[in-house]
């Protein structure tokens, strides 16, 4: 098994990681609230912990990956009043909630479908875990973590935090939040300002409310990853991620309830990436200035040049290490759209490769710096330019630059397509679009029909082929022992 080290948000340093005890590494991701279509800082969580799972897996570890639907509870502005987001919606679209929910679920799977975005090994709905909640609800008051209110009942983080330490994981301390906190209008039930909702009382007007001991209501947005997380992983697991949005108060309000319900913290490693921004601000919906993946697909967006294919989008993710921030630029896009041409162009020509006698590379060295790469943190950036490398040296055999043997040339289709393909999870999107639409075997027979009509003198024929065929975005070039062919970039 290789070494993996991964940054510990609780912690603030690196860590080599070594899984729980458990016949899989648990590993719960925070996913969607389903009230709209995905945009480009979806995409980053999504493609980030993709990534960890794939090369989890890769690993041999037998890996368990949870990732909810967050389809209740989610109140406007993240606070414990307001209107239900995905209530909202439906009301302005005179549907029912659940059918927005439904809608948009499923365009978010056609998305991270798009992305090669691998589907979880479970994805849960808030909705689907009311029964549960409300039982870690009961835990919490029982442990004396928590107080009812009007029907309404909160998490007491005053007192939590005399026995434990609320704001461990985002540095914040409680005095701070004392001194720095208002009270906002509707929030005078609460015993401080900073309590959060654990089960809401619902209003006259809210639809999605389920009974319980205290009111017609709903759980709280934070109850729900606690819940889950615990009831699919167990009360101790390996690996909580999401984005650094969520470092506070979501992730934050998450430990607390999991300590004080269970009386330990439940996740051992947190991870974090950072965000998407536009000119330095956060791509968001809550400030207009988010790109939904559809108008990136499609170009339909006034601030895009051009439409952008997933696979440009997941290479232009993965350019960024996943803690870094990544600032969003049609420049930026294009330049990772020629950036994947050129890496998937190199797929295609290394089948091509002949072999030598002897190799002047050793490719073993080339493995060796990929996997340290991925294994220090998932250092993306640094895996790329390194198979940037084997690039140079993939077209530098290919020209007869430099000579390799056929020993070497297997552990270089090998290394390339582990890490390109099955770690990094890159599609050679046009090979598979044009595969849908003509295959190589018919290429190469047309190709081979105009052979014959140029050496028979029939030029208008061999004209008509190549014309054809360019027009299908494929390119000829004849050489002295017949031709080659490649797709249009």
């Amino acid at each position: 098994m290789k070494d993996l080290t991964i940054y510990n948000t609780l912690s603030r340093k690196k860590e080599k990681f070594i899984p729980n005890n458990s016949p899989y590494v648990g590993m719960y991701v925070c996913g969607p609230t389903v009230y709209g279509d995905a945009h480009l800082g979806h995409a980053r969580p999504a493609i980030t912990f993709d990534l960890l799972f794939r090369y989890l897996q890769h690993l041999a570890y037998k890996v368990r990956y949870v990732r909810n639907i967050t389809d209740v509870g989610h109140l406007e502005n993240d606070a414990d009043s307001g209107e239900d987001k995905i209530e909202k919606k439906a009301r302005l679209e005179q549907l029912e909630p659940m059918e927005v929910v439904e809608y948009f679920t499923n365009r978010y799977h056609e998305n991270m479908d798009s992305l090669n975005v691998l589907r979880p090994s479970i994805e849960p709905k808030a909705s689907g875990h009311i029964i549960e909640q409300q039982e870690m609800v009961k835990k919490i008051l029982k442990n004396g973590y928590g107080y009812e209110i009007n029907g309404s009942v909160y998490f007491d983080v005053e007192k939590y935090n005399k026995n434990y330490n609320y704001g461990k994981l985002s540095g914040r301390k409680l005095e701070d939040l004392l001194s720095n906190t208002r009270v906002l209008d509707g929030q005078s039930e609460k015993r401080n300002p900073f309590d959060f909702a654990l089960w809401k009382k619902a209003s006259p007007e809210h639809i999605m409310r389920w009974p319980s001991e205290w009111s017609d209501g709903f759980p709280g947005w934070h109850l729900e990853c606690s819940v889950m997380s615990t009831k699919y992983l167990g009360e101790k697991f390996d690996i909580h991620g999401g984005g650094l949005d969520l470092l506070f108060p979501h992730h934050e309000c998450e430990i607390a309830q999991s300590t004080a319900a269970n009386g330990e913290e439940s996740v051992k490693y947190w991870m974090h990436n950072n965000m998407i921004t536009v000119n330095g601000q956060k791509m968001g919906k809550s400030l207009g200035n988010f790109i939904t993946l559809y108008e990136l697909y499609t170009g339909e967006n006034e601030v895009l040049n051009q439409a952008y294919s997933p696979m440009t989008i997941r290479f232009f993710i993965l350019q960024a290490h996943y803690r870094s921030t990544v600032d969003f630029s049609n420049e930026a896009l294009m330049a990772a759209e020629k950036g994947l041409h050129k890496l998937l162009k190199a797929g295609e020509t290394l089948k091509k490769l002949v072999a030598g006698n002897k190799s002047m590379v050793n490719i073993d060295e080339y493995e060796q710096k990929c996997y340290n790469a991925i294994s220090d943190d998932l250092n993306t950036p640094i895996l790329i330019s390194h198979l940037f490398d084997i690039v140079k040296i993939i077209n530098s055999v290919y020209s007869g630059e430099l000579e390799i043997d056929k020993e070497n040339i297997e552990k270089l289709e090998k290394l390339y397509n582990t890490f390109v393909y099955d770690i990094l999870g890159l599609v050679n999107e046009e090979k598979e679009s044009s595969e849908n639409s003509i295959s190589g075997e018919l290429i190469d027979m047309l190709l081979n029909i105009r052979l014959e009509a140029k050496a028979n003198k029939n030029f208008e024929l061999s004209d008509k082929i190549r014309y054809q065929l360019a027009e299908k975005g494929i390119v000829v070039r004849d050489k002295k022992d017949g031709f080659e062919w490649e797709f249009e970039n």
